[in-house]
């Protein structure tokens, strides 16, 4: 594993006077989805609008959502392209328009990321989230189109309508995602990329084990109070079978660190990331439960400063809709050479030589 800090590369991020700490490994790909309804889109669209509808909370616990989508842009400016019509798939409240008006933080000199993007369709089931940023001076340095999705595992857009879609921390509350994944693919003109970030599996997991052990010393058992995640290693092997080529996946995870665990809850809650599956308990966790929880997530994670470390799994993808013309990988073969004659070309072998 390769540690990366986020102190190398952008400004010091803070939450609440925080720091932000990043760390960035790379995974293999394998295949397998899940196919059952895990997820009720009812509840996580009532948590979506209930979370905007307090702008101000709404706003304060953007962070996470802020620094994905300009770490997503960072990977749109690698591809040197223009791209006219990008649609923004759960776009929550445009955080990726947001980002683009910004310049790198790399390369502050080049001026906005906007300028590799014509206009942008943000499609979100939740109106009031997606509309939550409307009257924000970004919304005038790009033309934006926000259009409220029926249900958030639609796309009511024509074949080849788009040049790039891009998403951002909304494909890991979708339950059929090969279908989206077509979908996307559909919608895509030929030799267009699809760029998204999704959380994975092992996010918050310091959250998840300190929450079993807690419920299951005072209860006796476990209940369902966190939502399953995509693994890494399915991701590669959906985007496949869904069409897409010249694929990339990697992983950064994107550590905060929180006061306690009431803080890390109560943030994910005004986010709109609350647990949604199906099967959850109903009603809060008990206080209990949640003080145990808290005891054990310090003894087990706790930083030596008396926060807590909460871990972030963002799981990148690049996809490529097929094209004819598109570029395609040499024939198996083709790249090899005689280290040999390489060495000997360059006067570092022959006899005599050890």
């Amino acid at each position: 594993m390769n540690t990366l800090s986020i102190r190398a590369f952008i400004p010091p991020l803070t939450r609440r006077g925080l720091p932000l700490r990043a760390i960035r490994c790379y995974a293999v790909q394998a295949p397998g989805a899940p196919t059952m309804e895990v997820f009720s889109n009812q509840h996580k669209w009532m948590q979506k609008e209930r979370a905007a509808a307090n702008v101000e909370a709404s706003r304060s616990v953007d962070y996470l959502r802020d620094e994905v989508a300009s770490r997503l842009c960072e990977r749109v400016l690698d591809i040197n392209r223009h791209f006219p019509h990008v649609l923004d798939l759960g776009a929550n409240a445009c955080n990726i328009a947001n980002a683009l008006t910004l310049p790198s933080p790399e390369e502050p000199e080049k001026g906005p990321r906007s300028k590799r993007v014509g206009k942008i369709t943000a499609a979100e089931s939740s109106a009031t989230l997606l509309h939550r940023d409307a009257d924000l001076p970004f919304n005038n340095e790009i033309e934006i189109i926000r259009e409220v999705l029926p249900t958030s595992e639609l796309l009511p857009f024509q074949a080849n309508t788009f040049d790039a879609v891009f998403s951002s921390l909304s494909l890991h509350w979708i339950n059929d995602l090969p279908s989206v994944l077509a979908q996307v693919n559909n919608v895509l003109k030929p030799d267009a990329p699809f760029i998204s970030v999704m959380m994975g599996g092992d996010s918050l997991y310091e959250l998840r084990t300190s929450l079993q052990l807690a419920e299951q010393d005072r209860r006796g058992g476990v209940a369902t109070h966190t939502s399953p995640l995509a693994d890494v290693k399915d991701v590669g092997g959906l985007l496949q079978k869904t069409g897409f080529n010249l694929l990339t996946v990697d992983v950064d995870d994107i550590i905060v660190d929180y006061p306690d665990t009431f803080s890390l809850m109560k943030d994910l809650q005004a986010m709109g990331e609350s647990n949604a599956v199906l099967s959850r308990e109903k009603g809060p966790i008990q206080r209990d439960v949640l003080l145990a929880a808290d005891s054990i997530y310090r003894s087990l994670h706790g930083n030596e400063d008396g926060t807590l470390p909460a871990t972030f799994r963002l799981i990148y993808m690049i996809g490529w809709k097929h094209s004819p013309d598109q570029a395609k990988p040499l024939e198996r073969g083709t790249g090899m050479f005689s280290i040999k004659d390489y060495l000997e070309k360059n006067g570092e072998g022959g006899e005599g030589k050890n």
